[in-house]
């Protein structure tokens, strides 16, 4: 923590890459070794690009948060406080997950190979997790009615519903001239829209957007600016602030708001005032990240290679975040005290900490990353590429001998053309 406190001099830390290491996040894929290009290699042929340990401590950093608020939750009709901190995580820690899912979409296009990527790191877990999901809750809250329905996420799937569709309306967003005021007056309308229906979570879906939007728009040069010694100073009395007004509130405000799940008149509420709060948390979700970026450590820290699995850790929690509620585990006394408080937010961190570690995510790997080889038309670059590295391991020369080859061919129909 102490050298990313030290943004100017020698010692300051590089800048994020320009292009994103990976096709977006959460992303369950494993770091992935730098490796040098063989002079005889073709020229198709690229380095594997090293993840940035930045990235990757912030969405482990939001992955806890996340698993700290799920585990206040049932603490918040007794404590005063807890319903505090929960306001204030609730205001930024998926916000903050939704930009950096932006902010690593950017280079999506309709390409083959991303939305292949994109059906078997995210569609496909969806339905083995919300399948999952379901005969869980039948089996753990005694209730075999509960239905199993891929239109009607529950719980925690929202999120990969919502991710699938924000990445497909990456190319809209990239073209439009104003794309945050656009989604932003998306997000406004969807708040006072309650016949959208509960169908794949649409509300969550649209009044999120803005922040992937967000995300979308973010240069390398943006986070820059949030390590800013001046910035990471100011973001404690922000915090602090924060802390205050959500303590003042809490009594008097609904957190419900913050779930971004049903419309204003779902809520009670009168139609222009999901207008005024999807305005209002917008900007304090923005400026909350903000003080969150600030602090996130830029040097590789002992849980940086965590952040490679958090999507592991968001979905795998949940059985247990919802587990302790049908078990009646926050029905004992001892919890509601300080003391329980605390222990119950260190076991969240701990249990989180653990589902993101790479052993988990080999066993897990079957439902997150599928390969799904059989279910794909092979594409013709990738055939080539297979063919090269094949030609490379018989022959170090025979790669640079065929590319000599091709350049001299096309140099001869070159010729014959002019001619």
């Amino acid at each position: 923590m102490t050298n990313s406190l030290r943004p100017h001099g020698p010692d300051r830390a590089p800048l994020p890459p320009a292009q994103p290491p990976v096709d977006g996040v959460p992303s369950p894929r494993s770091p992935q070794p730098t490796r040098q290009a063989s002079p005889a290699a073709s020229p198709d042929t690229k380095p594997a690009k090293q993840r940035d340990a930045f990235f990757d401590n912030a969405k482990y950093l939001a992955i806890v948060l996340v698993a700290m608020g799920h585990a206040w939750e049932p603490l918040t009709d007794r404590s005063r406080a807890a319903e505090a901190l929960y306001m204030v995580v609730y205001t930024f820690h998926m916000p903050a997950f939704i930009l950096i899912s932006g902010y690593f979409s950017r280079s999506f296009d309709m390409r083959p190979d991303r939305l292949k990527r994109l059906v078997t790191g995210v569609a496909v877990p969806y339905v083995i997790f919300e399948v999952a999901y379901s005969l869980f809750k039948r089996w753990a809250d005694h209730d075999p009615g509960h239905p199993i329905s891929l239109l009607d996420p529950w719980y925690l799937t929202w999120f990969l519903v919502a991710l699938f569709i924000w990445r497909l309306t990456t190319p809209l967003w990239k073209i439009v001239r104003w794309p945050v005021p656009l989604a932003l007056a998306v997000g406004a309308l969807a708040s006072v829209s309650p016949d959208i229906g509960d169908d794949l979570d649409l509300q969550r879906v649209l009044q999120f957007l803005p922040f992937f939007v967000v995300g979308l728009c973010m240069k390398p040069e943006h986070f820059q600016l949030l390590r800013r010694r001046e910035v990471r100073i100011l973001s404690l009395p922000v915090f602090a602030g924060a802390l205050l007004v959500a303590y003042w509130a809490a009594p008097r405000m609904s957190s419900v708001w913050f779930y971004h799940r049903d419309s204003a008149q779902e809520m009670g509420f009168q139609w222009w005032a999901g207008v005024v709060m999807t305005l209002a948390l917008f900007g304090c979700s923005l400026v909350l990240t903000a003080c969150f970026f600030a602090w996130v450590p830029r040097r590789k820290m002992w849980f940086t290679v965590l952040g490679a699995g958090t999507l592991y850790g968001y979905l795998l929690h949940g059985f247990l975040a919802k587990g302790s509620r049908f078990w009646g585990w926050f029905d004992h006394g001892w919890v509601h005290q300080p003391l329980g408080e605390l222990f119950v937010t260190l076991f969240a961190a701990t249990v989180i900490t653990v589902l993101c570690t790479p052993p988990v995510q080999r066993i897990f790997r079957f439902a997150m990353e599928p390969k799904m080889e059989w279910a794909f038309k092979r594409d013709a670059k990738e055939i080539a590429r297979e063919r090269a590295t094949a030609d490379m391991k018989a022959d170090p020369r025979a790669i640079e001998n065929r590319t000599i080859e091709n350049r001299t061919a096309e140099t001869r129909v070159r010729t014959r053309t002019s001619v």
